[in-house]
């Protein structure tokens, strides 16, 4: 069962039944889900996480779903590594990455689109739906084929064509739109308004978010149940970094896990950084951009849980920032290089937002940290082929060794 027990805005507190609603009547706050924390408390406990699936449906109390009747591609429970190569070139003794890209689509969007299109069935809709910057297309279009429905994906035109066809090939219908992905956005929360569809990120968002929330228990958990001194995460609308957060002190509440210390780090690529701009400024307000960045799962210029990222910040004691363009395939190089691991631009990110973070002397020696993986390089070729440069010989040894061992 789901101990879910309500909707709440998160400005003004009315609360609403748990329907697939998304925003404040009154004043158009956005709902978050309530849950029946006593009850949980009654249930929940270290052994029964241990004795659950080894996928994300171990949490399942913690979820606002039914988990017995999921869309489960056997989504979670990712790897925790130890980075010790990439440790000893940053001066980590504690380093880990949290390698998300292995979920069944490559990315860690298989967690939020499994609890949205499980409630998404709860309530009988027929069409999945999104509007996505890529990794969330294809997360959609393979649980909606998962679980039998119809699925429309909305994406930005100039999207990277491995996403695209990652999204197509489980058959949706993929509508590219001429625009960035807030205009893409704009307009499926015009069609949600207008056709009975579950849009996940749309009127489905406030359970979507909650899948995130996995991230944090899980690495809790891998790390012998106790939350690490640092997290380092890849923002775009701010939600999976607030849902991270929101995790650990769920554990912490459930006393699963001792009191939370963990700084967040949120890291965001210079050519649409509009939070960690925000935080630099030393304002609550996050004023729209337009994107221009190479990482294009990040290019949300509008995000929206911009200002509950800060607070989350606040909270935390922990800080935002913003990588050079020039530095995101870096950072991907970086990791592949030093612990076999090809990401995506968004762990380009990351990696290249850690490496400044350790030379400011946030982060120390020997503190516990985690950098968060969350999609696949195969998906963004286009961003690191030109560093690509494989030497061409003839087949013999002389052309070997004169053009190889020579070199």
């Amino acid at each position: 069962m789901a101990f879910a027990s309500a909707l709440k805005c998160r400005e003004c507190g009315r609360e609403y039944p748990t329907d697939p609603l998304n925003v404040c009547e009154f004043c158009f706050g956005p709902l978050e889900v309530v849950y029946d924390y006593e009850a949980i408390s009654r249930v929940v406990s270290r052994e029964r996480i241990l004795n659950g699936p080894l996928t994300m449906w171990r949490y399942q109390d913690l979820l606002p779903v039914d988990g017995d009747n999921a869309v489960d591609l056997q989504t979670g429970f990712t790897p925790l590594m130890k980075a010790p190569n990439l440790g000893r070139m940053l001066g980590l003794d504690h380093l880990y990455i949290k390698n998300d890209a292995v979920n069944p689509t490559n990315s860690f969007k298989d967690r939020v689109v499994s609890v949205a299109s499980t409630k998404a069935l709860e309530y009988e809709f027929k069409t999945l739906a999104c509007a996505s910057t890529g990794n969330l297309a294809g997360s959609v279009a393979a649980h909606a084929a998962r679980a039998g429905m119809t699925a429309y994906i909305f994406i930005p035109a100039d999207l990277e064509k491995g996403k695209v066809i990652g999204a197509a090939i489980y058959g949706p219908t993929v509508v590219a739109i001429n625009g960035s992905y807030d205009d893409v956005n704009r307009l499926c929360s015009e069609l949600a308004d207008t056709y009975p569809w579950a849009f996940v990120n749309i009127n489905m968002r406030p359970y979507y978010a909650e899948g995130s929330k996995t991230l944090g228990y899980e690495v809790a958990e891998q790390l012998g149940w106790q939350a690490p001194a640092h997290c380092i995460v890849p923002s775009a609308s701010g939600s999976m970094f607030t849902k991270i957060w929101k995790g650990f002190k769920e554990f912490e509440d459930l006393e699963l896990i001792p009191k939370v210390h963990t700084h967040m780090h949120m890291t965001q690529a210079a050519g649409c950084a509009p939070i960690a701009e925000a935080y630099e400024a030393g304002v609550t307000r996050v004023r729209p951009v337009k994107p221009d960045t190479v990482a294009k799962s990040l290019a949300i210029g509008n995000p929206a849980d911009g200002y509950y990222s800060l607070k989350t910040i606040q909270e935390s004691d922990g800080d935002a920032t913003i990588v050079p363009e020039e530095e995101v395939v870096t950072g991907i190089q970086m990791l592949a290089e030093t612990e076999g691991i090809f990401t995506e631009t968004a762990g380009g990110v990351v990696i290249s937002g850690l490496k400044r973070l350790v030379e400011r002397g946030a982060i120390k020696r020997d503190e516990v940290t985690v950098a968060y993986i969350t999609g696949n390089g195969l998906k963004t070729l286009e961003a690191v082929e030109h560093t690509v440069k494989p030497v061409t010989i003839d087949p013999t040894t002389a052309s070997f060794e004169a053009e190889v061992l020579s070199a």
